[in-house]
């Protein structure tokens, strides 16, 4: 397939800067997914990719191969939107074809790809229908398709599940995986939802405010996070944060004093850390762990059972702290829990939001998605 590099793309609309001078690179068939908030000039950059919108500065190189004067038609690319955007008078299978009609593509080898899209999408069976007669999911499909038949070097998806419900969009997760899997493609997918990021990528770049605040892998952004930005975007539910002041520096991490007086030590590294210094606690709700001892304390306020888990939001003096617990877990509304938290478990970030060194490296946080595809034992 190909690889892609951005040296320096800028892109300036009037006096606002949408993307501030992004270096990236992607891999051969990797599967990259540009993930931040509304606004953060994710779509902005695709669209640049795709030559929909010129770069203010930088270059986009393909293979090698700049290509900032080179027109959408002729970069080799294929997009798929938010939108369908199916004609509704053709059928699936015209409207796969239809861009390789309008190259003037001969009818036997059109017929022929569109085909093998159809088989690779599961769409066989629909193709004499017209796009009213499909599901939202379908229709997303035969959208895919479009793209699939014109054999890009690089697929880029803007958003594409945004339009489905729930349900469909846990599938075409699952589809979009299998998909990339079986053409050893190369993709660049936008989202603003960190689950499809978590679930999908082999590699996610986080986006704010133009700026790109962390490259890595899925489980790099959840164990490792370079700053409270990206510690907070990325897991569901959310990281929770609690001020604590610093009291020590041992060998094992940084030992810190926490609402309510109780003391514990997080495991990072604290050189530069100042005894006294304000600081901010980052923990997990799914690694907060009740505890009758623990140096934790708050009244639950509302409890959320979804079978086989729970959550129990807790209210402690410096605001709600989310606690993910055992689905059977017996506690009720307005009971008073303590809990704790392992040392290695937990972030420290300074007072401009960025994370001190973990002691810890997760023996997961090297592993991408298609890192455990192609070594079935890695990870056992």
């Amino acid at each position: 397939m190909a690889t892609l590099r951005l040296k320096q793309v800028a892109k300036r609309f009037d006096d606002t800067d949408v993307i501030r001078g992004i270096d990236l690179e992607v891999n051969d068939r990797e599967f990259v997914v540009f993930v931040g908030p509304s606004g953060c000039g994710k779509s902005t950059l695709l669209r640049i990719i795709a030559g929909l919108e010129n770069a203010t500065s930088g270059d986009i190189v393909i293979d090698g191969e700049r290509i900032n004067e080179v027109g959408p038609a002729d970069r080799g690319l294929a997009m798929v939107f938010q939108s369908y955007a199916l004609y509704p008078h053709m059928t699936v299978e015209d409207n796969m074809g239809f861009s390789l009609r309008l190259a003037r593509v001969p009818r036997e080898e059109r017929r022929a790809k569109v085909l093998e899209a159809a088989r690779v999408l599961q769409l066989e069976p629909l193709l004499d229908r017209k796009p009213k007669a499909l599901s939202g999911g379908q229709r997303q499909r035969v959208a895919i398709g479009r793209a699939i038949v014109r054999n890009p070097s690089i697929f880029l998806f803007d958003e594409p599940l945004s339009n489905l419900d729930a349900a469909l969009r846990v599938q075409m997760r699952i589809e979009l995986a299998r998909l990339h899997e079986e053409l050893d493609a190369t993709m660049i997918y936008v989202t603003h939802d960190q689950i499809e990021a978590m679930t999908m990528a082999d590699k996610i770049v986080v986006l704010q405010g133009g700026v790109v605040e962390q490259v890595g892998s899925p489980m790099e952004l959840y164990h490792h996070p370079r700053n409270r930005f990206v510690a907070g975007f990325i897991g569901s539910p959310k990281m929770n944060f609690l001020p604590v002041e610093a009291r020590g520096v041992t060998t094992r991490g940084v030992e810190v004093t926490l609402p309510g007086g109780g003391v514990s030590e997080v495991a990072v590294n604290g050189a530069g850390s100042r005894t006294g210094e304000a600081l901010e606690l980052g923990i997990r709700p799914e690694h907060l762990l009740l505890d009758e001892q623990g140096p934790l304390a708050g009244r639950i306020e509302v409890i959320e059972r979804l079978g086989g888990q729970t959550s129990l939001y807790v209210r402690m003096d410096d605001g709600i702290v989310t606690l993910t617990a055992d689905g059977d877990v017996a506690h009720a509304v307005h009971d008073r829990v303590r809990f704790g938290f392992e040392p290695g478990r937990a972030h420290l970030f300074d007072g401009q939001g960025q994370a001190l060194e973990s002691l810890q490296r997760h023996p997961l946080s090297e592993l991408g998605r298609r890192d455990s595809r192609a070594d079935p034992e890695a990870g056992a």
